[in-house]
């Protein structure tokens, strides 16, 4: 999860121009043998706005609205004005994937609302998955929880930057006593790339026909394209 927020922060802050990915979800986010996260599929990515003639930056974006159920933003779904936080919205779903075990959408039921009653309602360990609440810090779990109902308000101004989402991140993991991992073991993976799914599990993907960005860049961009030297490459 770190990592990709690290991704998808060098979008917004550090790419030339920077860019709205609009599609953050499990499927996207791939982890390489090392397991280190590289966020693919650009292919309803838009880039950020542009200063106006006065030198006014504008904050979003309109735009016919697209991307998948269940991680849409629903303040841009409503107003079609894409920003830097929908990315956020839609990665906080993901977070919630993780702790839950969960899809997006299963059923007729909504993750970010089955998760935000239970949250309200101080039932929150109740929908963490067992494999992570039986084997993971409790004041971590309640952290990340936190962190992604905080990142799936209905409010965009209600959101979390995505640079205070990697520092809380980066704080969550800090605070991990030594060894332990937030998010449970799922046995050994040997695809050369493997994704994130809702289910919480990873599963071979297939690498072909898109463009990703590796959260390991160390923020080298290329002088024509800003994304990461090194990083992009075909899939």
């Amino acid at each position: 999860a770190l990592g990709a927020a690290k991704g998808i922060l060098y979008l917004h802050t550090e790419a030339d121009p920077p860019i709205f990915h609009r599609d953050v979800k499990a499927s996207n986010i791939l982890l390489d043998s090392k397991f280190v996260a590289k966020v693919a599929d650009f292919g309803l990515s838009r880039l950020a706005p542009v200063p106006d003639v006065d030198g006014t930056m504008p904050a979003h974006i309109s735009t016919v609205v697209k991307g998948t159920p269940g991680y849409l933003d629903p303040e841009y779904f409503l107003t079609h004005k894409l920003t830097d936080k929908s990315d956020v919205y839609s990665l906080g779903v993901v977070l919630l994937e993780l702790l839950t075990g969960m899809k997006p959408i299963q059923h007729g039921k909504n993750i970010v609302r089955e998760v935000n009653t239970a949250y309200q309602s101080g039932e929150i360990a109740g929908v963490i998955d067992e494999r992570i609440s039986s084997s993971s810090s409790p004041e971590c779990v309640a952290r990340l929880a936190s962190l992604a109902v905080k990142c799936c308000k209905d409010e965009t101004d209600a959101r979390p930057s995505m640079a205070d989402v990697v520092r809380e991140l980066d704080a969550i993991r800090s605070a991990l006593p030594e060894g332990e991992e937030l998010l449970p073991e799922y046995g050994d993976q040997s695809a050369t790339s493997t994704s994130l799914t809702a289910t919480g599990p990873l599963s071979s993907s297939s690498t072909t026909g898109a463009l990703f960005i590796s959260s390991g860049s160390g923020g080298h961009a290329n002088s024509k394209s800003g994304i990461p030297s090194g990083t992009v490459a075909p899939r």
